[in-house]
């Protein structure tokens, strides 16, 4: 058994995808357009929006689609864990970016650095790194 991890975009899947691709190492293995399997409920221009991708990064595979009525994430965070203090920041800064911070990245009990954000495509993240400081 393996635990997946699936997101629904309002028409913003392809380009957080290929986001995540280059700025978090990521690869895109799939991306099916919904003008492979027409379905009534999508709306015609909509044809060129994706109907399933697959992106695997970290070890983990991340899938997603377009839905007209996808609602953002809400109560439920994709969680990067890093080594690196600079690159927490770094990821941080381009997730930040055009997205809303529910917890800006600092220190806390139990991380060196951490926050709480959702990006400018809807994808809610927690970014951790190293044990706290005592």
């Amino acid at each position: 058994m393996r635990l997946d991890v699936y997101v629904n975009y309002r028409g913003t899947c392809e380009e957080a995808f290929r986001f995540y691709q280059e700025h978090l190492g990521g690869t895109i293995t799939s991306m099916i357009r919904h003008a492979t399997a027409p379905n009534p409920n999508i709306p015609p221009d909509w044809r060129e929006k994706i109907l399933h991708a697959r992106l695997e990064i970290g070890g983990t595979t991340l899938m997603g689609a377009d839905i007209p009525n996808a609602e953002p994430m809400r109560s439920s965070y994709l969680t990067l864990t890093f080594d690196d203090e600079q690159e927490a920041e770094r990821t941080y800064a381009l997730l930040a970016d055009g997205g809303e911070i529910f917890m800006k990245l600092g220190t806390t009990p139990f991380a060196n650095r951490f926050a709480m954000l959702r990006d400018r495509f809807g994808t809610s993240w927690m970014l951790l790194q190293g044990a706290a400081v005592p």
